[in-house]
C-alpha cells in the first residue's frame, strides 16, 4: 500500500463524524445511501462529445456495466474538461462540495470536472488528505455504527465477510481510499449504480460518482494523489 508523502499536506480538518470514524477498523466503510476496462482513461470529452457513447455499456469490466441512465442525471454533471484556475498543483483532486463537483487539476488552467454525490447533513467532512490506495471492484463492509442504525446490514458485517463486489455493491466499480497522516479516514471516492444521486447529499460522507466517471478518474490518478475537500466557495465553470 502506498500512502504518499504526507509531509507537505496540511493538518486535515475533519468533522465530528471523521473523528468518530477513526475508532473503527481501516477495512470498514459506510458509504451506502442512508435510509434508503481498460487501463487507460476514456476519450477526452468535448462540447460535441457523444455523452450517450461516453456513458454507454462497458462489457469488458469484471462485472459488465450497463449504460448509465442519463435521463436521471442533470447534464451539468456530465464529465467534461473545463477552464479552472487553482492554486493547487496539477494532479490534485479538488472536491467543491457546495456545487457537487470534483475537479482533477490539470496544467494550462484547466481541469477535468465530474459531478458527484456527497454526504448528507451531519456526515460531511472537509480538509486535506491524500489517496492512500485504490481498488477495482472493492468489497463493502458497513461499520458497526451504520449497522446499529440499519440492522438489516448485519448480513454484510465484518464478521460475515462484507458484501462481495458487484453491480449492486455500494462502492461500485472503483474505490479511492482517503488517508490522513497515514491513517484511513474511512471516507472514499467511489462509484455508484444510483446515478440519480449525483448532485445530491445522500451518502454517509463519501464522494460518489457515476461508475463510468470513477473508472475514468481511477485511471488518471495514483496512490499518494493529494485531495482537497472544500466546504465553501464557488466553483469555476
Amino acid at each position: 500500500m502506498v500512502r504518499g508523502d504526507m509531509t507537505e499536506i496540511a493538518r486535515f480538518t475533519m468533522s465530528r463524524r471523521t473523528l468518530l470514524a477513526g475508532a473503527f477498523s481501516a477495512s470498514l466503510t459506510g458509504c451506502a445511501s442512508l435510509p434508503l476496462r481498460t487501463a487507460r482513461p476514456s476519450p477526452e470529452p468535448t462540447p460535441e462529445h457523444d455523452y450517450a457513447l461516453m456513458y454507454g455499456p462497458l462489457p469488458g469490466e469484471q462485472f459488465p456495466i450497463p449504460a448509465a441512465d442519463l435521463s436521471r442525471v442533470n447534464p451539468r454533471f456530465y464529465r467534461r474538461r473545463v477552464p479552472y484556475q487553482s492554486a493547487e498543483r496539477p494532479g490534485t483532486i479538488v472536491v467543491d462540495t457546495p456545487n457537487f463537483y470534483l475537479y482533477l487539476v490539470d496544467e494550462n488552467g484547466t481541469a477535468m470536472r465530474y459531478g458527484v454525490g456527497l454526504g448528507r447533513a451531519g456526515f460531511e467532512w472537509a480538509g486535506r488528505a491524500n489517496i492512500g490506495w485504490k481498488q477495482k471492484w472493492p468489497k463493502w463492509t458497513p461499520p458497526e455504527e451504520m449497522i446499529d442504525r440499519q440492522p438489516e446490514l448485519e448480513q454484510w458485517s465484518a464478521a460475515n465477510g462484507g458484501m462481495s463486489p458487484g453491480l449492486t455493491n455500494p462502492l461500485g466499480s472503483r474505490a479511492l481510499y482517503i488517508f490522513q497522516d497515514g491513517q484511513d479516514t474511512l471516507y472514499r471516492i467511489h462509484g455508484t449504480p444510483e446515478v440519480h444521486t449525483i448532485g445530491r447529499a445522500v451518502s454517509s460522507g463519501c464522494v460518489r460518482m457515476i461508475n463510468h466517471d470513477v473508472i475514468d478518474l481511477y485511471d488518471r490518478v495514483g496512490s499518494g494523489t493529494p485531495i482537497v475537500v472544500r466546504p465553501g466557495g464557488a466553483a469555476n465553470v
